[in-house]
């Protein structure tokens, strides 16, 4: 059975200024996404869902999901602000989306087989999409044995500003044992630096981060559906509150429901966080190109 590739690409990019999914940064107009499709499917990924708004739906379609059309089969889900479990509505003052494993949640009707979750926005390379896709391969028949690609945190940092990240501890054998997301994180007088509240930690260069690559089987879908209405529950009058991926994680691993093995990856994360940033992440992908690493076309 072929893993499953799940994009989250439903964020409007608001600190970018637009939607970065769409942004053509290849020779021929590929999007970050387009190399990540290209990537994964050479890896032996078998279909591609994509979770997106339906306020772009037709753009999306259009321009992104329609080039795919011979490469690889495409579904979309959609993630949107009122789709809560029964007896939850929506508080109106609510605008903030409920975050990153809201938006996997939104892949349990069309997904059954055992899938890996990325962003639309995020260059993984392609060693990352091979070492998850062998682990995926083999976890067919398993359940409560994840994954996801590490990445040292050092080179994961954007230039232009603060980023988040989910910063990652794990044992002898190589098993994630805590995982905490933190959304504000930056080099500071050449040290990487997080800030919670008013305090600013210092971490070390090394440290394994999640950026957001992450392997699952569909039992996954199970105990998120029922964290979230516990979040819900908890959450009632925080409007800011977002269900991230590294929370439920970070519970089935201490209530030692699940394990999750860290994949070490040689490919170097780099992204479009900030406007500022294009230009470098233009230059990254034609020097892969100029190496060979990929086609001056994709598709």
């Amino acid at each position: 059975m072929k893993p499953t590739l799940f994009v989250l690409a439903a964020g409007m990019g608001s600190r970018y200024g637009g939607l970065k999914q769409m942004d053509g940064l290849g020779p021929n107009g590929e999007t970050i996404m387009d190399y990540s499709i290209f990537d994964a499917v050479r890896a032996g990924f078998g279909k591609v869902v994509f979770v997106i708004r339906h306020s772009f739906a037709d753009d999306f379609k259009a321009n992104i999901a329609s080039k795919y059309k011979n490469v690889v089969p495409v579904e979309i889900v959609y993630q949107e602000l009122d789709y809560l479990p029964e007896g939850f509505t929506l508080n109106p003052e609510r605008v903030k989306p409920w975050g990153t494993n809201h938006a996997v949640l939104m892949g349990k009707d069309v997904i059954k087989e055992p899938f890996a979750v990325i962003n639309a926005d995020d260059f993984y390379g392609r060693e990352s999409f091979e070492v998850i896709a062998d682990f995926l391969k083999k976890a067919a028949d398993k359940k409560n044995e994840y994954c996801m690609v590490g990445y040292r945190i050092g080179n994961t940092l954007s230039e232009s500003g603060s980023v988040a990240r989910g910063i990652c501890q794990t044992d002898e054998q190589g098993y994630l044992t805590s995982v905490v997301e933190r959304t504000q994180i930056e080099r500071i007088d050449g040290k990487v630096m997080f800030k919670e509240g008013e305090t600013w930690t210092e971490v070390e260069e090394n440290t394994p981060v999640s950026m957001n690559m992450w392997g699952f089987t569909p039992d996954y879908f199970e105990y998120s559906e029922k964290r979230f209405i516990q979040f819900l529950q908890e959450n009632a009058d925080n409007i800011k509150a977002e269900y991230f991926i590294p929370l439920m994680v970070n519970d089935l691993i201490q209530s030692k429901t699940a394990s999750v093995k860290v994949l070490d990856t040689p490919s170097k994360w780099f992204g479009v966080t900030y406007a500022q940033d294009r230009p470098d992440v233009v230059a990254k992908i034609e020097a892969l190109i100029k190496k060979g690493e990929y086609p001056e076309k994709l598709f």
